[in-house]
């Protein structure tokens, strides 16, 4: 039955970021179940799912707690549109969010994904501009090498090459800037160093052009789909500054970086700031339902207030708000609360930093690098058609060795669940080393 059900998958679901081809040498894993940190396929066979299926899965899979609350909400309430209802999931799940920034970002806006959170945040921040009368004010400005997502919107201040390339004629121009990546640090320079560079080359820009930019967005702490580039927090205090300065707003793609991946909750509290929007989704939910948002500000609000209905901010879609993906979010707040899960992971992210030092050490590695419960390293492979087939044949070694791990390009990283024992982050930084050293050796 497996095989057949991989034969069927092949012929009528068209996967995620893949190039089908690939499938008729690289098989597909079909997945059983899940408990733990653990998949399943139906021969039995494990795989320690490594980074958390696309960064999503914080506390395991099949988790009791927030299984139990969804099986209570099912019997409640799975719908209602959120256009003229409410229902009490929504409306705690927005409180708990605010409490969580000291109330300076007090109203939550709902989506599904993370594309689409960031297509809100971009247009709350245009309409938001031209309410106000600053109708030039239709720019927006990104790092280089970022990546927010892959709808028009978010595909317009994305600047992955791989993913953008092909719609460039659909999509409106952005301005990019430098990015505060700690790799780029020439000689004798440190973390803030570069960020202080990168910094000044937003200043220069908003000198400039201020008056016609809406806002800049950055994935704060690390920019992870273009290879967990990792910046020091001051980064952000600087463009904090400079937006009050220029009258621009920030945007904050926290979907992959916040909910605790970085060490605090949300990952711009290490800078000491708070944005205009910031976009959660993935963790969100714990890995269970499809939930994204922005949350914003008290004066982005009332700029859409008014009695003109065309004031208003007309977006939407079916599901916004959804009572079950609500209440999932609910669960996962409370597992942090009742397990005092930051702090517990500094413990675990001190053992598995210390478990990988041999990768840190290892002749073919540069940039070893952590923040919170990341963990990556590029791989030196100076043959170039090696490199460029590097990701997929790590993938499939590490698959041989009941690991879940899919390397950006050259670089292999670690986004594991919050729950992995002693045990497991011990084998996961064993099995990992083995992996690299096959993958390079063959």
């Amino acid at each position: 039955m497996p095989q057949d059900w991989v034969k069927r998958s092949l012929r009528s679901v068209w996967h995620p970021c893949t190039q089908m081809q690939h499938h008729e040498t690289v098989p597909l894993i079909p997945v059983s179940h899940g408990r733990g940190a653990w998949l399943y396929d139906h021969e039995g066979k494990r795989y320690l799912d490594a980074i958390s299926s696309w960064w999503v899965n914080l506390f395991g899979h099949a988790n009791p707690r927030i299984n139990a609350a969804l099986k209570d909400q099912l019997d409640r309430l799975e719908h209602a549109m959120l256009a003229g209802f409410t229902h009490e999931p929504v409306i705690r799940l927005s409180e708990q969010l605010s409490e969580l920034t000291g109330r300076v970002l007090g109203h939550a806006f709902y989506a599904s994904d993370g594309a689409s959170a960031v297509e809100i945040a971009l247009k709350m921040s245009f309409h938001a501009w031209r309410n106000a009368g600053h109708t030039d004010k239709q720019e927006f400005v990104c790092l280089k090498g970022s990546y927010h997502g892959e709808t028009i919107g978010a595909l317009a201040v994305t600047d992955v090459a791989l993913f953008k390339d092909a719609y460039g004629p659909l999509l409106r121009a952005s301005r990019v800037v430098e990015s505060p990546d700690a790799r780029n640090a020439r000689e004798g320079e440190t973390a803030q160093d570069v960020a202080r560079r990168a910094a000044k080359d937003v200043e220069e820009l908003f000198n400039e052009r201020a008056g016609k930019i809406a806002a800049i967005i950055i994935e704060p702490l690390v920019q992870c789909a273009t290879g967990m580039a990792m910046h020091d927090p001051l980064y952000l205090a600087l463009v904090r500054e400079l937006c009050d300065r220029h009258s621009v707003h920030l945007i904050l793609d926290e979907i992959a970086v916040g909910c605790g991946r970085t060490g605090t909750f949300f990952a711009c509290e290490q800078a000491g700031i708070w944005p205009d929007f910031l976009c959660l989704s993935k963790g969100i939910s714990g890995g269970y339902l499809p939930l994204s948002l922005v949350l914003t500000r008290d004066e982005v609000y009332e700029a859409f207030y008014s009695t003109d209905i065309r004031r208003g901010f007309l977006h939407s879609h079916s599901y916004t708000g959804n009572p079950l993906a609500c209440r999932a979010a609910l669960a996962t707040l409370q597992i942090f609360k009742e397990d005092n899960v930051l702090a517990t992971n500094r413990e675990r992210y001190a053992r598995l930093t210390r478990a990988l030092q041999p990768l840190a050490d290892h002749e073919r590695t540069r940039h070893f690098r952590q923040a919170g419960m990341i963990w990556a390293f590029d791989a030196v492979e100076p043959d170039a058609a090696r490199a460029a087939t590097f990701s997929r044949r790590f993938f499939g070694a590490a698959l041989d060795n009941e690991l879940l791990l899919r390397p950006i390009g050259r670089t292999v990283y670690l986004m594991p669940p919050y729950i992995l024992s002693d045990e497991e982050m011990d084998g996961l930084a064993e099995h990992t080393r083995k992996v690299f050293e096959s993958v390079i050796a063959a």
